[in-house]
């Protein structure tokens, strides 16, 4: 088993991320400057032309002391200086209606066109407030779904794919060291936990005790074979998936406890070596890799049709044979007759009304696209 050693900046850039208080960040739509400006200004112009209609229809109770009558200008100029809490008293109300109105209904709508002038301190306030209520909310409910450990090229594409595969956005959870990834990951709508996932308290902010799943797909081998240690602590029926790069680490990794593990470079090698051989077989396999598109592999149920027949008499092409916990080859013996409980691994062609796009990158979301909450 060889690890490589990470140089000094390396362990000084870990250190100072592990040393950072990591937090849950979920995705949300924040409007850009100029939209916000805009959307306050329409609401001040809104509740001063409310006020300007309540005095306007009860413009006899009030008394300009220029020239004893209220016109529509007296009307505007009055809601200004009220609601601005200028108040020159050169206009006022004289009448009981016009002092209930203003009581009850001007006075509330100066307060109004107040917080709109302030909103910026409010805003802020109500953002926390409401955050802290969706990130409890989440805490709450979050439960079987998928943890991602490490969100590069590795990490994202199993985002993809799994998305691609049927499962919500909202059921995955991005967790790293860097808290730029983990805001690129918010940009795609990701939930997001900044912070050392070899650590248990980082997993546990996760929710990665009540996943179904955690994808490892970290950059080093020694940290992988850390998190699924501390991911298979925290939960035993946990399913952990894990990457290495050496195949020589792929026995540590399942004594770590991962149910699966990948080796990445000798699968890219193998790939590249297929395809120099058979340029034909490395685009199938590569079309294979692609979920969503053209050929796709796939898990299902036998159906009743098919239970009682050979898997070479099923629709789909046949791959394997899931029978309890084993996987056994289509031309097994022991599945020459397939079961109702049994479940296939077919390739079949994705119908063009099935096929998933390509989801947006970050800087596909424009200014106005999805950020990251104060924690």
């Amino acid at each position: 088993m060889r690890f490589p050693s990470p140089s000094p900046a390396e362990r000084s850039e870990r250190a100072e991320l592990a040393d950072r208080s990591p937090g849950v960040r979920l995705p949300r739509y924040a409007a850009g400057p100029l939209i916000q400006v805009a959307r306050r200004l329409l609401l001040a112009t809104g509740v001063m032309a409310l006020a300007a209609v309540l005095v306007y229809l009860d413009r006899r109770g009030y008394h300009d002391n220029h020239d004893d009558e209220v016109s529509l200008t007296d009307v505007l100029y009055y809601v200004t200086v009220s609601l601005s809490t200028t108040g020159y008293g050169d206009i006022v109300p004289e009448s009981d209606g016009a002092r209930l109105l203003t009581t009850f209904a001007i006075t509330p709508l100066r307060v109004a066109f107040l917080i709109i002038l302030v909103g910026t301190t409010l805003e802020v306030l109500t953002e926390r407030t409401r955050d802290q209520w969706r990130l409890s909310h989440w805490r709450k409910h979050l439960r079987d779904h998928t943890v991602i450990v490490g969100f590069g090229t590795k990490g994202r594409s199993a985002a993809e794919t799994l998305m691609s595969g049927g499962l919500g956005q909202d059921q995955i959870v991005v967790v790293d060291p860097d808290p730029q990834v983990v805001e690129a990951a918010n940009a795609l709508g990701y939930a997001g936990v900044v912070g050392d996932a070899t650590r248990s308290d980082v997993l546990v902010r996760a929710r990665a005790d009540r996943a179904r799943q955690v994808v490892i797909a970290t950059q080093r081998d020694d940290t992988a074979v850390l998190v699924a240690l501390t991911a298979r602590q925290l939960s035993k029926q946990l399913r952990i998936v894990a990457s290495v790069r050496e195949q020589e680490n792929v026995p540590l990794l399942r004594q770590s406890g991962a149910d699966s593990v990948i080796t990445s470079a000798s699968a890219v090698g193998r790939l590249l070596g297929l395809s120099m051989i058979s340029p034909s077989s490395g685009a199938v396999m590569e079309d294979l890799i692609q979920h969503g598109k053209g050929l796709s592999l796939k898990e299902r149920p036998v159906t009743s049709q098919e239970a009682g027949r050979s898997p070479r008499d099923c629709a789909d092409l046949v791959v394997s044979v899931i029978r309890g916990h084993r996987l056994l080859p289509y031309d097994d013996p022991d599945v020459a007759t397939l079961e109702l409980t049994d479940r296939l691994v077919v390739i079949r062609r994705v119908p063009p009304d099935e096929e998933h796009p390509t989801p947006r990158r970050p800087h596909d979301h424009g200014p106005g696209s999805w950020r990251i909450p104060r924690r």
